[in-house]
């Protein structure tokens, strides 16, 4: 079999083999680029009144606090999936394992804004472990190799006839001399 007709029947059956995949990477990956600018897809972060280098209230307090909101549930520093200090803006961000953020003013301790946080789960959706750690490791990895193939295989099959044509034109040029 030659060579160009094994990288075409490489290319058709690997397509096929991760069409679903790629469809839902891709989809996803468009989302998450999106991520700052949809308020649906990840809570825009707020600001705080007053903007210092360090909070002002510690944070076993602003925990405290962040617990009192019941959409988050959580009770122990344990149930939460991050924690994020953002001292330049004055705010402090806690999100719960069921995907809940809240807000909360570094300074004031004022609860700034409570919202859903979607982007973790199509991130999780865009490396394929929202499924399980298997389906990462064993259909979304190889499926990311099978891409690179595919990647490699289209940029032969793309230049192939345009190298073949360059090559009639140089010796056509060659056996007119």
């Amino acid at each position: 079999m030659k060579l160009n007709m094994l990288l075409r029947k490489i290319h058709y059956w690997g397509a096929l083999f991760i069409m679903l995949q790629m469809g839902l990477i891709i989809g996803a990956g468009l989302l998450l680029m999106l991520k700052k600018e949809i308020a649906w897809i990840q809570p825009p972060t707020q600001k705080g009144i007053e903007r210092l280098d360090v909070p002002v209230l510690p944070l076993e307090q602003l925990f405290d606090i962040a617990h009192s909101v019941p959409q988050l549930q959580v009770t122990s520093w344990e149930e939460l999936s991050r924690a994020d200090i953002k001292p330049s803006k004055g705010i402090a961000k806690f999100v719960g394992k069921n995907n809940w953020e809240v807000q909360i003013d570094t300074h004031s301790g004022e609860i700034l804004q409570i919202a859903f946080r979607r982007s973790d789960i199509i991130e999780s959706l865009h490396d394929g472990s929202y499924f399980a750690d298997w389906v990462k490791l064993y259909i979304f990895f190889p499926s990311g190799i099978i891409l690179f193939i595919l990647w490699g295989t289209g940029i032969y099959l793309f230049f192939l006839p345009r190298i073949k044509r360059a090559r009639k034109a140089r010796n056509r040029r060659r056996s007119a001399i």
